[in-house]
């Protein structure tokens, strides 16, 4: 096609700088091509052919890119996992998408070993970084005596992220392998920066990874990056401070972020938000979770109308709001995407009026939209509508065509950008023995924007009290990532379900909300 997609500018520019790691660990686009190259012959030496999947625990860093691009070219595909998930969903994960590679990092070596045991991929096919695990081989391993020529029948490749839906078990989002060569396809990736927020390709763009490269949306961003030429400045972990300390160092000129971060950077001191040269800063692009107007509003007076938002999902589709659009209509998240197509049905499957509310579906005019959860054919029809899909949010289109979110999935909690499932966490601590039924629900949270609230119903004969909620909570102790437990957990006599044994939630939700608008 061109002159963009990382393979075309690797080739063209190697010594461009296309990876600084959090350390400050500089790392340029010959070398990183060379090492994808010796992967892809390092595993096709150990039997992967196209289709294939590599699953990976792995921290932001030069593996994570190396072998992100080493799938690319090869016609794999790549399931990066949460580091923070606990053994036994790390486990369930690498087989339930039948991984034939497992890449992970010697810091996470408690989980994975903790999962090992119920993990099917073979001792020769597990690779550690950073450190010895036992039962892996040294990821240095793959590279080691193989050419860094350019692979033969390239192929391009993709990720199949995992997202949870109202069962709260992970579910595979697995498309078609693109259709295009790595090269065409690796610049039809810069529309995702160009075309939607117009950053342009080269001309001295950085961004900052602030959030983890497992997350969809923060894996397509670093892509997206790296096939137009831009420079990715990693962060091990989120820091206010540290944040404000990259861009101004490597004058980051655009980054993705959720509203917990920008909570955490507006409550910095303001002699150290004012210590600080972010003008730099062109693109700060936020998603993932509603944002409060007030937050949305102090980023824009303190970074000025550079904050832009977008709607989407890991099944593809969305929306985008610049900062115009947003200032003129508060709440907006903006018009669909060029390729994408909205509509708001009611339950019939019927458009509803402008204004009024109905479920957002959504279709996007290309391949990548042609997708299916993993080993889930039902829950893929069931989001399904005359060719268009459904996450379930709930919202509206006004006269011009801007959509505005109403409520989230009914169950859903949304804490700090991540999704988190009531039903997984409800199984998990149906299992305490002093637990008769529970009731798992998002609550307010002005810091992270929800957090979990579980409402017990004890065994006969079982004191309601502290001490019973501390033994709940020491039960999901390796069983389920800290991140997903209660924050508080309260007791009552009989937890409401209708005359079919299904939970009436909202009962005991809308007790938690009175007064406040779960509406974006």
């Amino acid at each position: 096609m061109g002159n963009l997609g990382f393979w075309t500018l690797a080739q063209n520019e190697p010594d461009w700088v296309a990876l600084v790691e959090a350390d400050g660990k500089e790392h340029r686009a010959g070398e990183l091509r060379a090492a994808a190259d010796r992967l892809v012959h390092g595993l096709r030496a150990r039997g992967l052919v196209p289709g294939d999947v590599i699953a990976t625990v792995l921290p932001n860093g030069r593996a994570w890119v190396e072998v992100f691009l080493a799938v690319s070219q090869a016609g794999w595909y790549l399931t990066p996992i949460n580091a923070h998930l606990a053994a036994p969903e790390i486990a369930h994960i690498v087989r339930d998408c039948e991984a034939r590679a497992f890449v992970v990092h010697a810091r996470h070596r408690g989980s994975v070993m903790g999962a090992a045991a119920d993990i099917p991929v073979p001792e020769q096919m597990r690779f550690a970084v950073g450190g010895g695990i036992p039962g892996f081989r040294p990821y240095a391993e793959l590279g080691e005596g193989q050419p860094d020529s350019q692979p033969r029948d390239r192929r391009s490749g993709t990720t199949m992220h995992y997202t949870s839906g109202t069962t709260g078990r992970p579910k595979g989002v697995r498309r078609q392998l693109p259709a295009y060569d790595p090269d065409t396809y690796g610049e039809l990736q810069t529309m995702l920066l160009n075309g939607l927020f117009g950053i342009p390709p080269r001309e001295g763009n950085v961004h900052l990874v602030a959030a983890p490269l497992n997350h969809t949306a923060v894996a397509q961003f670093g892509g997206a990056a790296l096939h137009s030429g831009h420079t990715l400045v990693l962060m091990d972990a989120w820091d206010p401070e540290e944040a404000l300390g990259k861009i101004e160092r490597y004058r980051c000129t655009y980054t993705h972020m959720v509203p917990t971060m920008f909570r955490r950077l507006l409550g910095l001191p303001e002699d150290v938000r004012k210590a600080h040269d972010i003008s730099s800063m062109r693109w700060a692009i936020h998603g993932a979770a509603p944002c409060p107007t007030d937050v949305k509003q102090a980023m824009l007076d303190w970074w000025g109308p550079v904050v832009y938002e977008y709607y989407g999902s890991t099944e593809g589709g969305g929306a985008v709001a610049t900062p115009e659009d947003w200032l003129a209509r508060p709440g907006t998240v903006g018009k669909p995407w060029p390729v994408t197509e909205l509509r708001i049905l009611d339950d019939a499957g019927e458009q509803v009026p402008t204004g009024a509310p109905g479920t957002v579906y959504m279709r996007m005019a290309t391949a990548d939209f042609d997708f299916e959860y993993k080993d889930d054919a039902e829950k893929t029809r069931a989001g399904r509508r005359d060719g268009f899909f459904t996450v379930g949010d709930i919202g509206y289109l006004d006269a011009d065509g801007y959509l505005y979110l109403c409520d989230r999935k009914a169950d859903v909690i949304i804490s700090g950008g991540v999704n988190i499932y009531p039903a997984e966490i409800e199984s998990e601590i149906l299992r305490h023995p002093g637990v008769s039924d529970v009731a798992v629900f998002g609550v307010p949270d002005d810091d992270w924007g929800e957090q979990i609230k579980a409402v017990v119903e004890p065994v006969p004969g079982a004191e309601a009290g502290e001490e019973l909620a501390e033994g709940i909570l020491a039960s999901l102790d390796g069983r389920l990532a800290k991140l997903k437990w209660p924050k508080a957990i309260d007791f009552i006599d009989v937890i409401p379900r209708d005359p079919y044994g299904k939970l009436i939630k909202r009962e005991l939700r809308d007790r938690y909300w009175a007064g406040r608008d779960r509406a974006i």
